[in-house]
């Protein structure tokens, strides 16, 4: 086997279809990361959707400072590979890049509704949750707001804690009501169906 070959490949029996609750949570993975080590958001983005590694100028003896080489790196990353439609992969890399753009405003409302609340003690995955939301009630007009609210809700399930659900809920609830007064919520096509 030469030097270039994968020895980790991702699998090649199975996979799964992607979709927009998948994309959702990667998103939320893209976010986590971005905001943690501020790497590019693009490469963040690709590593976490498509499994993508770029390890720069690389040899295969394992460098003074680095713990795994590149092809230890893959094994442990291994995961199953999905299958994403153009446009579940549109929808995330345009719902990431709005959150990390619109941080302002978005942190502006989570401190005018989470009072009881310092914005540095809210949950990191709760607060990335509100915004992806925020975010799809405001700029992505194609979705109903419930979709938006149910989706983080049951994303918060599996990645927050117990009482998440209830916060994610209610804050959502409470800015959506705003932004409806505010005329901040403009839907089309599907977004204007309650589903």
């Amino acid at each position: 086997m030469s030097g270039n070959e994968n020895i980790f490949p991702l699998s090649s029996k199975r996979n799964k279809k992607g979709n927009r609750r998948l994309a959702r949570e990667k998103v939320l993975q893209v976010l986590m990361a971005y905001f943690s080590c501020e790497s590019d958001l693009d490469e963040l983005f690709d590593h976490i959707f498509f499994r993508e590694f770029h390890f720069g100028d690389e040899n295969d003896e394992l460098e003074i400072g680095k713990f795994l080489r590149p092809e230890e790196i893959l094994e442990v990353e291994s995961d199953i590979p999905i299958i994403w439609r153009p446009e579940d992969v549109e929808f995330g890399k345009n719902l990431s890049n709005t959150v990390v753009n619109k941080q302002e405003y978005l942190d502006k409302l989570l401190e005018e509704f989470a009072k009881n609340w310092e914005l540095d003690r809210i949950a990191k995955i709760d607060k990335y949750l509100v915004q992806l939301a925020i975010c799809e009630l405001v700029f992505f007009e194609e979705i109903p707001p419930k979709v938006s609210i149910n989706e983080a809700i049951e994303i918060s399930k599996r990645y927050s804690t117990d009482k998440s659900k209830m916060f994610v809920n209610g804050i959502l609830d409470s800015i959506l009501r705003k932004l409806e007064t505010d005329g901040m919520i403009k839907k089309s096509g599907r977004g204007l169906q309650e589903e």
